[in-house]
């Protein structure tokens, strides 16, 4: 979009081809074509050759990436604005194709409805993209965000791979033998044990990667009570590497769905929870809150005056997510902006 807008493409992406529909500035049908995806420029952190249309980083959402990932000088004065989905009444008047969503795109913006600046990632945190995309969790049934007692993460791991490594040690079809007694439970375990001790190698590595990265982009926000390298992850991947987007504290707040909703009606004035957002900035920001909620000494009386007035857990929770994305959002529009060393 130019200032005023004389033209609007919609475009609906996908892997293979985007479908692109053109309006006027009075709303307007002019056309309708097929694009080719658009080759992506390389990220500085990108190790390999120059990143193509079939060999996009790692991350979701690269398809659309496509489209805003161009530098600014080769846009010509064109805005990128992104649009979430289309509108559900719409889409249940006309259905569901490429062009009938590429020109819901462009409606959507012609009316003011999407206002969305795209998440940049050809920065630091492009980089700390690639590397979380790729990170197994050693504990499937943690909380995303969670950050466990090292201690009894050390002593689950030691007992882990203390049951590994001698089913481990078993060569492949060692046990294959017919008077071997359970010969399939045997293989079966050792194959197990090398695929543990594998993949807690590439974890291992991986942790220490993505925490040596957050400690050199963001060392101010791991600081903070509570907030661990995954959750400092998550909410720089939500921020982007374009921060200016983020025009104030209660948009970042707003992104990460944390921000208070009118849920009023005639006499009764109240808010309710914000269920829109990125969720998994939400859930970062939920486990921060709880883990003051049940540490912090500040934050355990604030909970407890709230208490008191009759407020609910949730609400509580609500209002401390809200604090959190006021006083984190400074610290990570810092950390994004600070230079970067190769």
């Amino acid at each position: 979009m130019t200032h005023p807008p004389q033209l609007i493409l919609g475009v609906d992406t996908h892997k293979d081809v985007h479908v692109a529909v053109l309006l006027d500035r009075l709303g307007r049908y002019l056309a309708a074509a097929p694009l080719a995806p658009p080759t992506l420029p390389t990220p500085t952190w990108w190790p390999g050759p120059a990143a193509t249309a079939r060999s996009p980083p790692p991350g979701r959402g690269h398809w659309q990436l496509r489209l805003p990932a161009r530098p600014a000088p080769d846009r010509q004065g064109i805005d990128v604005v992104e649009v979430n989905r289309p509108d559900r009444a719409r889409r249940r008047r006309k259905g569901k194709s490429d062009p009938v969503d590429a020109e819901a795109a462009a409606r959507a913006v012609l009316a003011g409805d999407a206002r969305a600046v795209p998440n940049a990632r050809n920065g630091a945190v492009g980089e700390l993209r690639a590397l979380v995309v790729t990170w197994p969790q050693r504990d499937q049934g943690s909380h995303p965000g969670h950050q466990p007692d090292p201690r009894a993460a050390g002593r689950r791991r030691r007992r882990a791979a203390g049951s590994a490594a001698p089913a481990a040690q078993d060569p492949p079809g060692s046990c294959l033998r017919p008077a071997c007694p359970a010969a399939g439970l045997r293989l079966a375990l050792g194959s197990l044990g090398r695929r543990w001790l594998a993949l807690d190698d590439e974890i291992a590595s991986l942790d220490a990667v993505i925490t040596s990265t957050l400690r050199r982009t963001a060392p101010r926000l791991l600081e903070r009570h509570s907030v661990g390298v995954q959750t400092a992850a998550q909410l720089l991947l939500t921020a982007g590497d374009n921060p200016d987007r983020l025009h104030s504290e209660a948009a970042f707040a707003a992104m990460c769905g944390a921000s208070p909703v009118e849920a009023s009606s005639g006499k009764t004035i109240r808010h309710r929870l914000n269920r829109g957002g990125d969720r998994a900035a939400n859930s970062a920001l939920w486990t921060i809150a709880n883990n003051r909620l049940m540490h912090a000494p500040r934050s355990r009386a604030y909970a407890a005056k709230r208490t008191a007035r009759g407020s609910s857990r949730k609400e509580i929770l609500r209002c401390v997510k809200r604090a959190l994305a006021r006083e984190l959002y400074p610290l990570i529009l810092d950390a994004l902006a600070l230079p970067r060393l190769p």
